[in-house]
């Protein structure tokens, strides 16, 4: 399959003065349905390629420039980019196959650069100690924190806490709970008046719905 193809390169292209030309130049008939990452067509979403109306003799041969096209939601403030009531974003790349599947690769690449981005806020940013073993431990320490982010926003969370990123989530649920010791017991108390006590009780209330391992 496409998604599989050795990706030499596949980055965003420049909105370039040719790169609006040719896209104005596209006919509607031309345009194919963007697909999803489980291969789903988007209801929002075409893609075209223009490589032949623009000049890329600077360019590696064999790249392609390909064009997505979305409506922007209604109250977005469009750009001189913006046409006809969509938002266009233009990618250069050497990968060969169907437009939509090259299209959807390049944008699940962007996702894997995104959880990278959050890792660095999980402590991936520095490598605390000079000794390799201790920083590969502390590497692991973060992939399972990355791990648990990951899981907790799928199986518990709903509404903006379950795209949150890192910082927002440290922000709005771990600032509500402390933890308090006892007759060697542990009780975790939760601040009735901050905003969002009511989405991590639900949290703990979903957890312990959840049915054991097999």
């Amino acid at each position: 399959m496409c998604r599989d193809a050795k990706i030499g390169y596949s980055v965003g292209f420049d909105l370039t003065e040719p790169v609006r030309a040719a896209i104005t130049e596209i006919a509607d008939q031309d345009w194919a349905c963007a697909l999803d990452q489980d291969g789903a067509e988007r209801p929002n979403g075409q893609v075209c390629e223009i490589t032949e109306q623009l000049d890329l003799d600077g360019w590696p041969t064999g790249s392609r420039v390909l064009v997505r096209r979305e409506r922007a939601h209604p109250g977005a403030q469009l750009t001189f980019t913006d046409v006809d009531g969509h938002r266009f974003q233009a990618i250069l790349t050497d990968q060969t196959g169907p437009v939509a599947q090259v299209e959807r690769g390049h944008r699940g690449r962007a996702r894997v650069e995104d959880h990278i981005r959050n890792d660095k806020d999980t402590g991936l940013r520095n490598l605390p100690f000079r000794d390799f073993e201790h920083n590969r431990v502390w590497l692991e320490i973060v992939r399972i924190a990355h791990d648990l982010i990951a899981w907790t926003q799928r199986l518990l969370l709903t509404g903006d806490l379950a795209t949150a990123e890192p910082k927002r989530l440290r922000y709005r649920l771990l600032h509500v709970a402390r933890l308090a010791f006892h007759a060697r017991t542990a009780t975790l108390r939760l601040q009735a008046s901050w905003p969002w006590v009511s989405d991590l009780a639900a949290a703990f209330h979903k957890l312990k719905a959840l049915p054991g391992p097999a």
